[in-house]
């Protein structure tokens, strides 16, 4: 089978040219799971984006929640359609004064996506690991990306026995911290992300999923290994987590 490139946690919907971006994600035929921010956002992106390529995941991000309560019934009307669940999580750093109504959402979230099941979930976990691993707990009956995970090794390892996968961006690249994490991780258990428009190359421009050669090339360096002996095990990887 024909390796693809894919981004698993791209926010599209944020592009000051939406269509344009589109046209490059179809064009280099990149496989992307654009998450969103908010379920009216979602909804939105939904009624306009009709591609094969692109993915619209129903998200609700952590530091939104205590501002945005009134959306949070509309999250539950639609999770049962959606497949793709995301950008949702825990953050205890910026959005620390929000926590308990944080947890309580995300608890109800993944109660919900395990009675469903067969959603796959993009997670923001700043500050949060801890929490994010035992709300999930081992017996989830549903898939997980780590999205930009910034914890300590030791849970790496437990979000590993939990199930989880990890999705790299090209920052992680760049320190010293990232590149400790990604050569913790196991190879079959690495996935791809831009994280559009929140990571930004040399130039100042923000990444985007047509970026994900670069992206590639980079976590290959890191690894030690050749571009299309990672690709080949990404593509693997990615297969597992959509099927």
């Amino acid at each position: 089978m024909k390796n693809v490139l894919f981004d698993t946690h791209a926010h599209i919907d944020l592009a000051p040219n939406l269509n344009e971006i589109i046209m490059e994600i179809e064009k280099k035929q990149i496989f992307t799971i654009a998450v969103t921010n908010l379920p009216p956002l979602y909804s939105r992106f939904k009624e306009r984006v009709f591609s094969n390529y692109i993915k619209p995941a129903l998200g609700f991000h952590p530091e939104l929640i205590e501002q945005y309560q009134k959306y949070i019934p509309e999250m539950w009307d639609l999770i049962e359609e959606a497949k793709y669940i995301g950008e949702v999580g825990l953050d205890y750093k910026v959005g620390i004064n929000s926590k308990s109504i944080q947890r309580s959402f995300f608890e109800l979230l993944v109660e919900n996506c395990h009675e469903i099941g067969g959603k796959i979930l993009t997670i923001h976990s700043r500050g949060s690991v801890d929490d994010v691993l035992s709300i999930i707990g081992k017996q989830f009956n549903s898939k997980f990306i780590m999205h930009w995970y910034s914890g300590n090794i030791k849970n790496i390892n437990l979000a590993i026995n939990q199930g989880a996968y990890f999705s790299i961006n090209v920052a992680m690249t760049k320190s010293q911290k990232g590149i400790n994490i990604i050569n913790n991780i196991p190879n079959e258990r690495l996935l791809l992300e831009s994280d559009y428009p929140f990571v930004l190359n040399n130039n100042k421009t923000s990444y985007k999923p047509t970026d994900m050669p670069d992206n590639v090339a980079r976590i290959a360096k890191v690894k030690n290994m050749k571009y299309e002996e990672l690709l080949s095990i990404l593509n693997n990887n990615f297969r597992e987590v959509l099927y």
